[in-house]
């Protein structure tokens, strides 16, 4: 069995409280069901505002710099994600599908070593 990412990208300015209806909360609630149910989920965050992330950069002096956003300067960010444990590329797409139907954004499905 390999460990997937599958994370969740969204835009900068999305705002839950207003994006997310019971609808798409009963999706994701039924998304999270079936994963444990199929014994696939390991781990299920999700992340904060982009807003409230800090990055941490090694400067040239030994020094760590440290800055308010995200690392990436971009339109959007990881606004959650899964870590499954599943037999191969195609179950990890499977759910990365079901996920990107249940969240109505983009996902991203990445092995990890």
């Amino acid at each position: 069995m390999t460990r997937y990412l599958v994370a969740l990208h969204r835009p900068d300015d999305y705002d839950p409280a207003a994006a997310e209806d019971d609808l798409m909360r009963r999706g994701i609630s039924a998304l999270n069901d079936a994963m444990v149910a199929a014994g696939v989920r390991v781990f299920v965050g999700g992340l904060q505002s982009p807003r409230r992330a800090r990055s941490l950069r090694p400067q040239p002096d030994g020094q760590i710099l440290i800055t308010d956003g995200p690392y990436l300067q971009s339109g959007e960010h990881v606004g959650g994600f899964w870590v499954l444990e599943v037999a191969d590329l195609e179950e990890a797409l499977d759910w990365g599908r079901k996920a990107a139907v249940a969240c109505r954004a983009p996902v991203e499905v990445r092995p990890f070593h």
